[in-house]
C-alpha cells in the first residue's frame, strides 16, 4: 500500500522526518532505502531533514583539484571526503547546517500551467530554490536566483563579511542553463536503464567588477539532485549557524568569484534549527501544494504511519547507523 495519497482540495501528502547529525554514509543508505521504496510505491513523497558530521562530497561533474586542503588537514579536522551521484561539483555539509532530501516522485506533481502531470528536472529545481528564498524570507533575509546558477543568494554589495571570496580577476564561473540533453549540471539525472547522463557543469564567464565596485552575491544555500526513474534524491543545503571556515578548505561548487554565506553571519545571531526546519516545512508545503505530515521516526515512516499535519517532532531524533541488513 503506498503513502501517495491527496489532503485537503487535491493536496498531496508529503511526509516529513527530522533526524540528529547523521553522518553521511548512513545519510546515502537511507537515501537509497527510501529511493528503492518510493519507486515500489510502498511509500509516499518523503522529505528529510538533517545535519551531517563533517564531511566535502564531491558530485559528479567534481573536480579533484577543487579540494584544496590536503588529505592530513581533512583528517586533523574530522572532515570525511565522499564521492556521490548527486549533480554538480564539491561542496561541504556540517553541524549548524540543514540538509533536506526530498524523495519526491515527480509523476506526483503537475507543472503550473497544468499542461503536464509531471514535473521537470529543472522545474523541481526551481521549486526548491523557491522554498529556500521564501524560507530566508521568513528571517527577513532577502535572497534571489542567480542566472546561470543554482541555489539563493544574497543581493550583491549588501554585506560586510563572508568567506571564499575570490582575489580580483578571477572568472565569474557561470553554467549554461541546460545541456544537449537538457540536463543541467546541478542534476546527476540517470535515464530508464540507470545510465548517468550528466555533463561537464560551468564555461568561464565574464570578469567581475573589483572589491571595490561591488561586493558578489553570496550563496546562503546549495543545490544538487539525482533523479532516476522520475524518483529525486539528495536536495538542498542551507547554511543556518554553520561554521563558514570549512567552506575555505575547498572552492565551493567550483565556483571562485563567490562567497559562501549563512543565515547567522546574515542576521549577526544563532538561529533555533527547529525553527528553520519548520519554516522549511511549510514552504515545501506551499510551493509543492502539499500538506506536510510531521513523522516522529524512521520506524513510523517505513512502517508506512501517517503523521501528525504540521506538528513537529517532540525533539530530533538520532539515526542510529543500521547492519548491512537493514540497508541493504
Amino acid at each position: 500500500m503506498t503513502l501517495c495519497l491527496r489532503g485537503k482540495k487535491g493536496f498531496s501528502l508529503i511526509s516529513l522526518v527530522q533526524l540528529g547529525t547523521v553522518d553521511y554514509a548512513s545519510g546515502l543508505r537511507l537515501q537509497q532505502q527510501l529511493v528503492d521504496l518510493r519507486k515500489e510505491q510502498k511509500i509516499g513523497d518523503v522529505l528529510v531533514l538533517l545535519e551531517h558530521s563533517p564531511v566535502i562530497t564531491l558530485g559528479r561533474n567534481a573536480k579533484a583539484a577543487n579540494v584544496v586542503a590536503s588529505p592530513e588537514l581533512l583528517a586533523q579536522r574530522g572532515i570525511e571526503l565522499f564521492e556521490c551521484d548527486r549533480g554538480g561539483d564539491v561542496t561541504f555539509h556540517g553541524p549548524g547546517q540543514i540538509v533536506g532530501y526530498p524523495i519526491f516522485d515527480l509523476r506526483g506533481f503537475a507543472t503550473p500551467d497544468g499542461k503536464r502531470k509531471t514535473l521537470g528536472a529543472v522545474e523541481f529545481v526551481r521549486r526548491l530554490e523557491e522554498v529556500l528564498i521564501r524560507t530566508c524570507a521568513d528571517f527577513a533575509i532577502p535572497t534571489k536566483r542567480v542566472p546561470g546558477l543554482t541555489g539563493a543568494w544574497t543581493d550583491a554589495g549588501s554585506h560586510d563579511a563572508h568567506v571564499g571570496t575570490a582575489a580580483p580577476g578571477c572568472p565569474v564561473e557561470q553554467s549554461s542553463t541546460a545541456t544537449a540533453d537538457n540536463t543541467p549540471e546541478y542534476i546527476g539525472k540517470e535515464d530508464r536503464q540507470g545510465h548517468d547522463f550528466s555533463r561537464a557543469e560551468k564555461t568561464p564567464g565574464r570578469e567581475p567588477a573589483s572589491a571595490a565596485e561591488v561586493r558578489p552575491e553570496a550563496k546562503l544555500a546549495a543545490i544538487g539532485v539525482h533523479i532516476s526513474r522520475f524518483v529525486t534524491s539528495h536536495g538542498f543545503a542551507l547554511n543556518v549557524n554553520t561554521d563558514l571556515s570549512y567552506f575555505n578548505l575547498i572552492i565551493p561548487c567550483g565556483i571562485t568569484a563567490k562567497p559562501v554565506t549563512s543565515m547567522q553571519q546574515e542576521l549577526g545571531r544563532e538561529l533555533d534549527l527547529n525553527a528553520v526546519a519548520e519554516s522549511i516545512s511549510r514552504n515545501f508545503g506551499t510551493v509543492f501544494s502539499g500538506q506536510m505530515l510531521w513523522v516522529d521516526t524512521l520506524d513510523a515512516l517505513l512502517g508506512r504511519t501517517v503523521g501528525v499535519p504540521m506538528k513537529p517532532p517532540a525533539e530530533i531524533r538520532q539515526l542510529h547507523k543500521e547492519d548491512g541488513t537493514t540497508w541493504a
